[in-house]
């Protein structure tokens, strides 16, 4: 494992395993953030039209001069642009805002409640046109995905979730693995609200890694593809520096027993406005 390794999704699309998110990096900053983790040696970057920075991730990605087919670009669907007309609209408008002609996972935000089987059926549409690699769902329970599968036609290649030690989400994730569906973790440190866990610090001495080194690993030997989000590109380089252990069985069980129903973020069955 490295940060070539790849994990294949259920339409055939390879996804790179571990990836930069960018929710609330400033569109001033995200050009350089988004710079120096191409620098390092990232190739998969996760924004949305919600963030307001997706014209700076275009950019950069332009000015590295690394070749399009290379690079993993993920944006999605906010809220109040869901149904089946407007998420075209919006999907357009991302694109040009990041200055692709495609984008290689398009998702949609929330589950917005009545309104996301529609939404859907525009994002089968950009998929069957061939304006993005794969198509995707953040922030669905298990129960929003089973409503979801009575009338789409393709199912969901991944479910971006919050997900860390602390929330792990277990009905959900299950669901996505009886069906195929990839999940992706956000804020995957917890918002780095408890790197101070006894649990946590006591691993990383074992292993020489910091406490985020050590939750992140947990993510990989998960199968979860993670996005942990860092301005500083210090902590990008740490943040990648993950593949020269492995936590063995003993401390993974220690880190699942971390789960405490701690969410950082909303709750999917109230989506924000």
């Amino acid at each position: 494992m490295d940060m070539q390794t790849q994990k294949q999704l259920n339409n055939g699309t390879y996804i790179p395993q571990l990836g930069l998110g960018v929710y609330k990096v400033p569109a001033e900053d995200v050009y350089e953030t988004v710079g120096h983790a191409l620098e390092l040696g990232y190739r998969h970057i996760d924004t949305a039209s919600f963030y307001g920075n997706e014209e700076g991730v275009g950019k950069a990605i332009q000015d590295s001069g690394i070749p399009r087919e290379e690079l993993f670009v993920t944006t999605k669907v906010w809220n109040d642009q869901q149904g089946f007309e407007r998420a075209q609209q919006a999907f357009a408008a991302s694109l040009t805002r990041l200055g692709l002609d495609y984008v290689d996972l398009y998702l949609i935000h929330w589950p917005v409640p009545d309104m996301f089987p529609e939404t859907w059926k525009a994002l089968e549409k950009l998929y069957q046109d061939g304006r993005t690699k794969a198509i995707g769902v953040s922030n669905f329970l298990d129960h929003h995905l089973q409503t979801l599968a009575a009338t789409q036609q393709i199912a969901p290649a991944v479910n971006q979730i919050e997900l860390h030690p602390k929330l792990q989400q277990r009905e959900t994730t299950t669901y996505c693995r009886e069906h195929g569906i990839a999940v992706e973790s956000w804020s995957p440190l917890g918002r780095a609200k408890y790197l101070d866990d006894p649990v946590l610090m006591k691993i990383g001495k074992k292993y020489n890694k910091t406490p985020a080194q050590v939750i992140i690993r947990w993510h990989l030997q998960h199968d979860f593809i993670v996005i942990p989000k860092s301005t500083n590109k210090e902590r990008q380089r740490q943040n990648m520096t993950v593949f020269d252990f492995q936590l063995d069985d003993g401390d993974m069980r220690l880190l699942d027993q971390l789960e405490s129903g701690m969410r950082v973020g909303s709750h999917p069955d109230q989506p924000p406005k």
